[in-house]
This record gives structure tokens, C-alpha cells and sequence, in this order.
């Protein structure tokens, strides 16, 4: 077999196949035997039917095409491996001659990976910025977890105030009518904190355990409903229930509640560590980034349309799948977005196109640079699959090969090597966050110098 690849633009490929006469012989036998099992011909019984009876049944050229659609499917994918294109998508095929005796001649033109021209990868300037931990954020990390072990007791004489718990029933009409989404009942939400529509999560602050209240709101123009969206509805609320967070005051004792330590300051100081070490952690991510993507920057590269839609397609089922994960249908997920899944993949097109431009990049750079993923990383990632799902390492391997999924694991892998390395070859500035309100901040360093910075 003789195969060609003309590359007729940066993404498409133009394949010419030659494949030996004696295949295409012993294919023409192969389409034979099939066509004469799936073909009914009177005084003859199904798959016995001479070939030369066969032939002036159907026509030679049935016979023949039904040869090279055999043939074309095991050759095309040995041309795609002797030319060492990649294909992205189903390729569009011409039979230029397919006639017993002769050899087999098609064309496959395809779209692949396009060529990728990188610019700078290796030097890239960049600045670690790691944001300060104020008193205000350590303020806030301690009301959050006041929030969170607040005991919730009932009221029974009282009035709703935002930050309450309570438990509600409503009905909504629009000219008398009830609307999708318009009646629930035992609804249980936190007061005052925009869960409900404007207007009417406003109005339940100030009502009493028990009360009904019947209320006009203006329901959003972007209300799921588009018959009732933007028009005046009536609403008759009742709450059923209100409980209140009953908030430990910060001591000591707050601190043995809710932590393993013995006082106020011992846990203020856990408290600030945690959140500096996720201020590294996030400027860490951001700086990684701002590498990948100043490298995609400086490249020059086109994605072909197939490879865009089917990644607009792989995130809209991502989507789809993670509502639906949650008990929420197809129609329902699109519906409180207020969309069509026309429109839904048109928002997502742009980050499809940048998705994929990364990496082609990092496909291309470590080409480049020759990295590779070696078989011992390869088994400790399946190793860390297989302990998050609780499945066998050996079991899981096997159905990763079997799916062709071990290949998406390899990739990622060598991304996130390829990611690593620009890393480690650009030039990172470390900006020491200042000290505010008495929080120390550590010392920063410079990948040029590796020493503390001085002022």
C-alpha cells in the first residue's frame, strides 16, 4: 500500500491511497460473500448465490463499491499512521478507481491538528502577586464560622430579620393565572439574602410566624416563564416557620467548640495561616495562568471548525450532566437559564476556541522539547483514579484501554508536565504582599536571585 498526504491548508489534508490489485481482488471475493448473504435472489438460497448470478443481479459496480468501502476502512487508518497526520474529524472520501484487476485509488480529504508557529514559551517575564491577609478578611473567616456552628432556635413571638430561617408557602397569579414555578409549599430559605424574586424576598422581613401576606411584585424580564416575564404578578405568602441563628460570641469557649484549640488567639493565628497559604495557593494558580496563556499569546495558531464544535459540544454535555447530576432536567437547566441550547453554544464558542488553542499549544511545545510521559506516571495516576473511585488499578486499566480513555489520561499528564515546564523556564517576580493591621507577611522571593528580597 502506497499512501500521500498534501497538506492543502494549515488544518486540512488532502490523503491519496494506493492499495495492491491482489487486495482489492481478495476484497472484491470478501464483498462477494457478504452481499450474497444480505440479498434475496429467487431459486437460489441466501449466501449460496453464484458470483457471476450476483453480478448481473446487483451490477459490478455495487459489487466494487461494496469492495472499497471494505478495503478503504482497514487502509485508512494505516495511511493515517505511515503519514503521521492527526485527524479531528471524519474524513470526506472519493473512490478514483476501484475496478477488480486494478488497484484501488481514493482520496481522503480531512481536516487535522494545524500546524502550530510558537513564539516565545521559554523567558516569559511574569509578576507573583499574593494578596495581603487583612483583619478585615481574618474578621470575616471567624463570622463565617460563627455562621456555621450558630445554633438555630425557634421563634415563636417575633418578626422575620434578614439572616432568619424560615419556612414559607406562596402562590403567584398573573391575571388569575398560575405560572410556572408560581406555587410551593415548605419552602425553607435564609431571609433577606435575594433567594426569592425582587420584591417579594424584601417583603418577607418584618413579617410573623403564621402570617399571610398578599403581595404585587413586577416579575424580572429574564423570569424563566417568557409568558409571564416582565408583567405585574400577585403573590399570596404565608410564613409557616422562623428560626433564628443564635451566635456563639468569639472567646475561648468559641474556640474549643469549634476547633481543636484552647483559646481565641491560638485559633486567630491558625486562621491567618490558612488563609495565607491560600493567598500563595491562588496567586500560585493565577501566575500559572498567566504563563499558559501569554505563551498561547505569542503563538500563532487557527483551530479547525470541527475541532471548535466538538468542544462546544463536550462542554454543553458537561453542563447538561452536571444539572442533571443535581435532579434537574435537560428543559428544566435551560429554562431557568432563560436560553436555547442554539444559544447556550454560541456563549460557550469563545471559550471552546481558547481551550483549544491551549492546547494545541502545549501539544506543539512539548513537541518542541521532546517531553514525554513515562509508564511509572502513567501507573500512579491510574493508582489515584483508582483510589478516588474504589476500583481495582488492574480493572480500571483495562476498561481505560478498552475506551481508548488511557490515551486522554497520557495527554493530560504530558499537559500538565508541558505546563510545568513553562513554569520553571520563566522569569517569576515575587511581589511581597504588605504587612496589614499588625499580619505579617513572609518573606518573598525571586526565581532570578532565589534569595529573600530585600528593601
Amino acid at each position: 500500500m502506497r499512501a500521500t498526504a498534501e497538506r492543502l491548508t494549515n488544518s486540512t489534508v488532502l490523503l491519496e491511497v494506493e492499495v495492491e490489485a491482489e487486495r482489492f481482488s481478495q476484497a472484491v471475493e470478501r464483498a462477494c460473500r457478504k452481499l450474497a448473504k444480505d440479498v434475496i435472489i429467487p431459486g437460489f438460497r441466501r449466501g449460496r448465490v453464484p458470483r457471476v448470478i450476483l453480478e448481473r443481479y446487483i451490477g459490478k459496480e455495487t459489487l466494487y463499491n461494496e469492495a472499497a468501502a471494505l478495503m478503504m476502512g482497514e487502509a485508512y487508518p494505516v495511511a493515517v499512521k505511515d503519514t503521521g497526520i492527526e485527524p479531528v474529524a471524519q474524513p470526506e472520501v472519493e473512490v478514483v478507481q476501484a475496478e477488480e484487476g486494478k488497484p484501488l485509488v481514493f482520496k481522503a480529504k480531512v481536516e487535522v491538528k494545524p500546524e502550530v508557529e510558537l513564539g516565545q514559551y521559554q523567558g516569559i517575564e511574569v509578576t507573583k502577586k499574593v494578596k495581603p491577609v487583612t483583619p478585615e478578611d481574618i474578621e470575616a473567616e471567624l463570622e463565617r464560622l460563627r455562621n456555621r456552628y450558630a445554633r438555630l432556635t425557634t421563634v415563636e413571638d417575633g418578626v422575620v430579620a434578614a439572616g432568619d430561617i424560615i419556612k414559607i408557602d406562596y402562590r403567584g397569579t398573573v391575571n388569575g393565572k398560575a405560572f410556572r414555578g408560581s406555587t410551593v409549599k415548605g419552602r425553607e430559605i435564609e431571609a433577606g439574602r435575594g433567594y426569592l424574586i425582587p420584591g417579594l424576598d424584601e417583603a418577607l422581613v418584618g413579617m410573623r410566624p403564621g402570617e399571610t401576606k398578599e403581595l404585587r411584585v413586577t416579575l424580572p424580564a429574564d423570569y424563566p416563564d417568557e409568558r409571564v416575564a416582565g408583567k405585574e404578578a400577585v403573590f399570596e405568602v404565608t410564613v409557616r416557620e422562623l428560626r433564628r441563628k443564635e451566635l456563639m460570641p468569639l472567646n475561648d469557649d468559641f474556640a474549643k467548640e469549634v476547633s481543636e484549640f484552647d483559646t481565641l488567639a491560638e485559633l486567630k493565628a491558625d486562621v491567618t495561616r490558612r488563609l495565607q497559604e491560600a493567598a500563595v495557593k491562588e496567586a500560585d494558580l493565577l501566575l500559572r495562568q498567566e504563563v499558559v496563556a501569554r505563551a498561547v499569546e505569542n503563538a500563532k495558531v487557527e483551530p479547525p471548525p470541527s475541532m471548535v464544535e466538538n468542544q462546544v459540544e463536550e462542554m454543553l454535555e458537561d453542563m447538561v450532566a452536571t444539572v442533571e447530576g443535581r435532579g434537574v432536567s435537560r428543559e428544566r437547566f435551560f429554562e431557568i437559564m432563560n436560553t436555547t441550547p442554539e444559544e447556550m453554544r454560541e456563549r460557550l464558542r469563545g471559550d471552546a476556541v481558547r481551550t483549544i488553542k491551549t492546547r494545541l499549544v502545549l501539544d506543539a511545545v512539548a513537541k518542541a522539547e521532546g517531553l514525554e510521559v513515562t509508564e511509572a506516571e502513567i501507573e500512579a495516576e491510574l493508582q489515584k483514579l483508582a483510589g478516588l473511585y474504589r476500583h481495582d488499578p488492574g480493572e480500571l486499566r483495562r476498561v481505560f484501554e478498552a475506551t481508548g480513555r488511557l490515551e486522554v489520561v497520557r495527554q493530560k499528564l504530558l499537559r500538565d508536565k508541558t505546563v510545568e515546564f513553562l513554569v520553571e523556564k520563566a522569569i517569576i517576580k515575587e511581589e511581597a504582599p504588605e504587612p496589614a493591621g499588625g499580619v505579617a507577611a513572609p518573606e518573598a522571593e525571586t526565581k532570578e536571585t532565589g534569595t529573600a528580597a530585600k528593601a
